[in-house]
């Protein structure tokens, strides 16, 4: 099992090293990045594409077909459009989502970011996102991307992971340690 998530994750770096050069040769890195972050976003949202890009009984042709069909919908870049097709035509869209997450980090390496990954309750406005991003890089000191994600579970609040460290003030942890605290046990 280890050695598959090793074999994938040499196979994401490597196409999306290839998509970074091609993007960067026709200056449109952000473009494909907003492409990509908006691909993320909907195979988060739909269990049906999620299905669509992991399905090995779907025909290269079929699968090809329908992720060209909701790329058009979705108005993505010609680059992008073209890369997710070869994907599919190669069987490779079951790690597009570890492609993703190694274009973006590529991105932000060379633009000198570090990445937040902010995991809240419900989906955050983009005045919300643009307060967190304020607030993270005054705490970090320098760039900062937010990587946001929605997780129901939380029931409130937020998880923020920037490199090794943590701020967990969601109101699951808070109900867990209040439950703790109640027993005895903290």
């Amino acid at each position: 099992m280890a050695a598959n998530a090793s074999v994938s994750a040499g196979l994401a770096e490597r196409y999306a090293s290839a998509l970074f050069e091609l993007a960067d040769e026709r200056r449109a890195l952000d473009t494909v990045a907003r492409d990509l972050q908006q691909l993320r976003v909907m195979l988060a949202e739909s269990a049906d594409l999620a299905r669509l890009v992991r399905s090995p009984v779907l025909s290269r042709e079929q699968q090809a077909a329908a992720i060209e069909a909701i790329v058009v919908k979705a108005g993505f870049d010609d680059l992008t459009r073209k890369f997710l097709g070869l994907l599919a035509r190669n069987r490779r869209l079951f790690a597009v989502g570890a492609m993703i997450q190694a274009f973006l980090a590529e991105l932000a390496r060379r633009r000198g970011e570090v990445t937040a990954h902010v995991t809240s309750a419900q989906k955050l406005s983009d005045g919300q996102l643009a307060s967190i991003t304020d607030a993270l890089r005054r705490a970090v000191g320098s760039k900062v991307s937010v990587d946001p994600s929605v997780d129901p579970s939380l029931l409130g609040g937020l998880i923020v992971r920037v490199g090794s460290r943590m701020v967990d003030s969601s109101l699951r942890t808070k109900l867990q340690r209040l439950e703790l605290a109640m027993k005895g046990v903290a």
